[in-house]
């Protein structure tokens, strides 16, 4: 078969279809996971913030449960496993759904959406830094330039260092959520390199134990709340779009797509919230903030992508 031949040949055109399915999945997905700090900030007004994240991945983990009871497979992936597995899950489930959404709802509710986002988009960077001691993972000296890049990057948008009209709170439980979520994507590395559960099983239980946890902790802390029709709207949008819809359709993408791929598409969310937060929250980066968006950005998303090629080239 020609080459000709074989680019016109019906396999051929399917599998392409499929691929460009799947890149546009994984697109929506980020811009669903992008869109979710606008929206949040708008609930924030009306809602208290851990009662907003307690609700979101509450109805979000019913959803997710009920995915995984209607599934044969994922049902039987969970049976027999050992008190260490759902000890990770159970600890798991407490990093990245109480302590990280929690405080990145409260950090939202003192910080600008784009603030946020730059502390969290140092999380590949902390996680670089903390898989040396724990996964015994060593960076390239490359990887190291990066990580500088992007530490440069953060404090261009940050200077001068005044930090005039920015909560000094919000900054503290920004960093908490950075902490939190760096500590849980290590956990999460360590229980999926194994294979051997769907992600699906992974996140559903993860999330109930999480967000069980969370709900506790709102009803401890926070004023029960008479919640607008608007309200339920952001966090049934919020539960059921952005998490449990946006989880699946980015499961069915990584059947298609390399790992590579996906870290690259992934990528594209620091920008799309700096967009959106323009266009719907009002908040106006300077140009020296550009510039160290766009420096964090690019580190991050080369960093993301080293680590990721070479996950993928050690399983092949």
């Amino acid at each position: 078969m020609t080459i000709l031949e074989e680019l016109t040949s019906p396999d051929t055109q399917d599998s392409r279809r499929i691929r460009i399915i799947a890149v546009v999945e994984a697109l929506i997905v980020t811009v669903l996971w992008s869109s979710s700090f606008v929206i949040i900030k708008w609930g924030l007004k009306d809602i208290p913030p851990l009662t907003y994240a307690g609700l979101r991945y509450s109805i979000a983990s019913i959803v997710l449960l009920a995915l995984i009871l209607v599934q044969s497979e994922v049902r039987l992936s969970i049976k027999g496993r050992s008190r260490k597995w759902w000890g990770m899950l159970f600890v798991y489930g407490c990093f990245y759904i109480t302590a990280t959404q929690g405080t990145q709802f409260l950090a939202l509710f003192y910080l600008p959406a784009i603030t946020l986002s730059l502390l969290l988009n140092l999380t590949p960077i902390i996680v670089l830094i903390s898989a040396i001691p724990w996964l015994g993972e060593r960076p390239s000296t490359v990887e190291i330039l990066l990580v500088l890049a992007g530490i440069c990057g953060v404090f261009l948008y940050f200077y001068p260092l005044d930090f005039v009209g920015v909560s000094i709170i919000g900054l503290v439980i920004g960093v908490a959520s950075l902490l939190s979520n760096s500590v849980s994507a290590i956990i999460g590395r360590a229980i999926n390199r194994s294979r051997d559960t769907p992600p699906l099983a992974v996140t559903g239980i993860m999330m109930t134990i999480g967000a069980i946890f969370l709900m506790l902790a709102a009803l401890i802390s926070e004023p029960i709340t008479s919640l607008s029709l608007t309200s339920w709207f952001y966090i049934l949008w919020l539960a059921v779009v952005n998490t449990a819809l946006a989880f699946t359709l980015w499961n069915r993408a990584m059947r298609v797509l390399r790992a590579v791929d996906m870290t690259l598409i992934n990528s594209t969310m620091m920008p799309q919230i700096v967009i959106l937060s323009f266009m719907f929250l009002g908040e106006y980066p300077e140009p020296l903030d550009w510039v160290g968006l766009i420096i964090l950005a690019l580190s991050v998303a080369a960093v993301q992508y080293i680590q990721t090629k070479r996950a993928t080239n050690s399983t092949d």
